[in-house]
């Protein structure tokens, strides 16, 4: 869930057409629909990432299943770099692939891993159920973005909705885990932000593609010392999950959410993800065998309110 290459000039999505406000990326209703449905299956796809993230931990150690699917996603996406034959992104870009490359490939998958060690899913989801809020924070600080007041509004109401239902379902303890989840929830914020604002002026996929390409210096010797040091226990959940959070999650997910967001406009890409916490908590029942309270449709209810507002609302 940008870079912009030399050759961007002819290769980009021309989000900023007649009829869109530059930086809002509100367009044309066509334009709007596809960049919701991107966006939409983005979040379906990150809703994934939890409970694959535990399988994955059955057979691999944090350190080596972090290393290891940005490897692999850096590979996919290197691939398509390749065949394509997109340019090496220009120097002024540098910056914001690194924010993304240390946000959404590196910090994020890190941080949530190392507390889904001691973490259930459902306690994690709070990350993403505050990650559309700090998301708005952020662009606004960052690109200056003004969502009105009836945005924020809903946008508080929804994060706020779910925030109280992964508390309670967690039993309203904090662990040590929170430290490692709210580090997440910054970095991977700062992450779909300088995203959003490369997938303006470049494909979205490309974005993620150099982000991950541009991280495998640190990555394959990082997945050296880890393997090295971290038992691996190959099983079909270990590798299905790898491989999801590696191509799924990781790459393909990345590239319909900076698409989307290029579309629509961060903020209001960032409030679809009030949703994710609610899916990756259908996700766990189904794949992981966790038991959900009868809170969940009223939550889940309050969410989808929340969500029709923000995406009605100017901003």
């Amino acid at each position: 869930m940008r870079a912009q290459s030399s050759a961007t000039s002819s290769t980009a999505i021309a989000v900023d057409g007649p009829g869109t406000t530059a930086g809002t990326g509100t367009g044309s209703s066509g334009t709007g629909s596809l960049g919701t449905l991107q966006a939409a299956l983005g979040v379906v796809a990150f809703s994934l990432t939890f409970p694959a993230t535990a399988w994955g931990l059955e057979g691999f150690g944090p350190w080596s299943l972090i290393a290891v699917r940005s490897i692999l996603a850096a590979v996919i996406a290197g691939g398509c770099l390749l065949a394509v034959g997109v340019p090496f992104p220009e120097r002024r870009h540098w910056f914001g692939l690194a924010v993304v490359g240390g946000g959404v490939v590196l910090g994020f998958p890190l941080l949530t891993t190392l507390a889904l060690q001691t973490s259930t899913t459902a306690h994690a989801a709070v990350v993403v159920g505050l990650l559309p809020l700090t998301t708005a924070l952020l662009s606004a600080l960052r690109l200056g973005t003004r969502p009105s007041r009836t945005f924020w509004i809903a946008a508080l109401a929804g994060a706020a909705a779910v925030l109280a239902f992964t508390v309670q379902q967690s039993g309203g303890a904090l662990t040590t885990a929170d430290a490692y989840l709210f580090a997440a929830l910054l970095v991977c914020a700062a992450g779909y932000t300088e995203g959003g604002r490369l997938a303006r002026v470049m494909p979205g996929w490309q974005v993620i593609g150099w982000a991950l390409v541009l991280c495998v210096p640190l990555t394959v010797p990082m997945a050296a010392v880890a393997l090295s040091f971290e038992p691996v226990h190959l099983t079909a959940h270990s590798v299905t999950g790898l491989l999801w959070v590696a191509a799924g999650s990781q790459f393909l997910g990345l590239v319909v959410w900076y698409r989307g967001m290029a579309a629509i406009g961060i903020p209001k890409a960032s409030q679809l993800q009030l949703a994710q916490p609610l899916l990756t908590l259908v996700w766990s029942v189904l794949l992981l065998g966790e038991h959900l309270t009868v809170a969940a449709p009223l939550t889940a209810a309050a969410v989808l309110v929340c969500i029709a507002v923000t995406q009605r609302a100017r901003g």
